[in-house]
């Protein structure tokens, strides 16, 4: 680490921060004005909107635009060290153009490590306080209810793995407890013959042990033509269920960890659930996300790094036309794979794929 390096990163993450910081004061003051009503309808106060509202806004709002403002503020710092002749000084001196590019990469490599492992563990947390508030307070026609009112009086059909189904007529994911509960499990062999079924009146979650209660149970087993049936008051069940599989949450692919989200993921592709690709999209998208940080630190580098009659307003504006470019590849992508049959890991992807192609023309183009 030169002068030179201490001297750009410097700049850069000086006038990251602070733009972040800007736009989230200002992001704040605008939901503020549209949410008043429904924090005074919440009655939790200033106190409480903060600890159970923007402890989980921020963070989210913060995360969302990290890689634009990122792309942004190396325009905008670039811009001006191109205008005042900086880089040309810099160049002019012996130093190449690969050694110039250096702290860009460093820089946008420890803001691109600080988002992945943000994506992966504390935006989905802060996404928890956040959903939780405005499905509860916000959301006229919100899952709410699916979230803490359970799915009381509605039936829930679901596999528990390739040889396993199992139902239960009524479940509260408040208590944790529902029923009655059946399950059927089916022969390995082809699958067509019921070996087990097992009938519970009532179904709850033990937390101290982790694992599912059955009450009142009776237990087939079917074996050909010969079938045991035993009757017990109480057993205990290790399912590879937990209650929150239990819900019906439309936030859930925002709220989980990655671990979490992994686990999610197969359970549902176990069970055979529609909007499987919806989740791998969110989950391939947590580490496709940070790269894209690297990318657009170095792209904005090499548009801003010439001196060009327009100065600082030409780059931004060439930077907000790339900025638009990646959000609506971005996007289009991800409605392709969650609304067609495009690969989710592709989907996530394809932006940074196309833009290491424009980075790559940008290089071979830019004046050494």
């Amino acid at each position: 680490m030169k002068k030179l390096d201490w001297y750009i990163l410097k700049k850069f993450l000086s006038t990251f921060f602070f733009a972040i910081a800007l736009l989230t004061v200002i992001a704040v003051v605008i939901d503020i004005s549209e949410k008043t009503d429904d924090f005074v309808k919440s009655k939790l106060g200033f106190k409480g909107v903060l600890t159970q509202y923007y402890f989980g806004f921020i963070p989210h709002i913060v995360a969302l635009l990290f890689p634009l403002f990122i792309f942004i503020a190396v325009i905008f710092f670039t811009s001006k060290m191109a205008g005042r002749s900086e880089i040309i000084a810099i160049l002019a001196s012996g130093t190449t153009y690969n050694r110039w590019l250096r702290p860009y990469f460093i820089g946008g490599v420890l803001l691109g490590g600080l988002l992945w492992f943000a994506n992966q563990y504390v935006i989905p947390r802060a996404n928890e306080i956040r959903t939780g508030f405005e499905a509860k307070y916000i959301d006229a026609n919100s899952s709410y209810e699916a979230i803490t009112g359970g799915r009381r009086g509605r039936d829930l059909y679901f596999r528990i793995d390739s040889f396993t189904y199992a139902g239960i007529n009524s479940y509260d994911t408040a208590s944790k407890t529902g029923g009655p509960f059946f399950m059927n499990r089916f022969n390995k062999i082809n699958g067509t013959h019921v070996v087990e079924n097992i009938r519970a009146e009532n179904l709850a979650w033990d937390t101290s042990k982790r694992k599912w209660v059955l009450q009142n149970l009776v237990d087939r087993k079917i074996d050909s033509l010969k079938e045991t049936v035993v009757m017990e008051k109480e057993r205990v069940m290790n399912f590879d269920f937990r209650p929150f599989d239990l819900k019906r949450d439309d936030y859930a692919k925002n709220k989980l960890t990655s671990p979490e989200l992994k686990r999610y993921i197969q359970l549902e592709e176990q069970r055979g659930s529609e909007g499987v690709n919806e989740l791998k999209v969110e989950r391939y998208k947590r580490d496709a996300t940070p790269f894209a940080v690297l990318l657009l630190t170095l792209i904005g580098a090499l548009v801003a790094g010439r001196k060009v009659r327009g100065g600082s307003g030409a780059h931004l504006a060439l930077g907000v036309a790339t900025a638009v470019t990646f959000v609506v590849t971005d996007r289009f992508s991800t409605i392709f794979s969650t609304k067609g049959g495009l690969d989710p890991l592709l989907a996530a992807w394809i932006p940074n794929i196309v833009f290491c192609i424009v980075a790559y023309f940008i290089y071979k183009k830019a004046p050494k």
